[in-house]
């Protein structure tokens, strides 16, 4: 893999195919590689802090592989109703997180932290998105997760896709964020670093 115009090479540390793609739109070259975290949160822990400690950790996770390089690491964490929403798992979970999301709004914190491994330099954001749901049926529900099952997101809408139909409102400053990796802020985490996009 060759390295950036930066001279250091990209690597992004998740195995998310959502982040995956969400990177590629940038035609930069870069690597693949397992940040090995564990993700749990710590007891009492504010999900904005939450989401901040793992994007750093992930990124910092391949330092000593990766002795030249610009290593990416982001993690999002969504709240209803102060109730955090993880990755519904299957088709009971995803039933249960959106009739409990059903008009109400949703935050998601998307934090996202760029170290330079040869510098040491480390970089971070937060971006907060706010979705708002729509009333749905049980019917809407069930359509949904028949036509477009999604049990790998927190949330279980996936706003890039069907899931659209079932909200009301987005708001935030990087529509990339909502999906899991927003380019705006790493863009500008790049150019700091000598990284020319486009």
């Amino acid at each position: 893999m060759s390295p950036t115009n930066s001279g250091l090479t990209l690597v992004l540390a998740s195995t998310s195919r959502y982040r995956r793609e969400l990177l590629e739109r940038l035609k930069l070259p870069f690597k693949i590689v397992s940040p090995g975290v564990d993700e749990t949160p710590h007891a009492g822990e504010p999900p904005a802090i939450t989401a901040g400690r793992l994007a750093l950790a992930k990124a910092q996770a391949g330092n000593a592989r990766f002795p030249h390089s610009l290593i990416i690491g982001s993690d999002q964490v969504a709240i209803c109703d102060g109730v955090p929403l993880d990755k519904p798992g299957d088709y009971a979970g995803a039933v249960r997180q959106l009739r409990h999301a059903s008009g109400k709004s949703v935050s998601f914190i998307t934090a996202i932290a760029l170290v330079n491994t040869a510098s040491g330099r480390t970089q971070t954001n937060l971006v907060s998105t706010e979705v708002r749901f729509r009333t749905l049926s049980d019917q809407e529900i069930e359509r949904y997760l028949q036509a477009e099952p999604s049990y790998d997101c927190a949330g279980s809408a996936k706003a890039e896709g069907l899931g659209i139909s079932l909200l009301e409102s987005i708001h935030s400053s990087d529509p990339t964020a909502l999906i899991g990796l927003p380019l705006i802020a790493l863009c500008e985490m790049l150019r700091n670093e000598n990284v020319s996009v486009p």
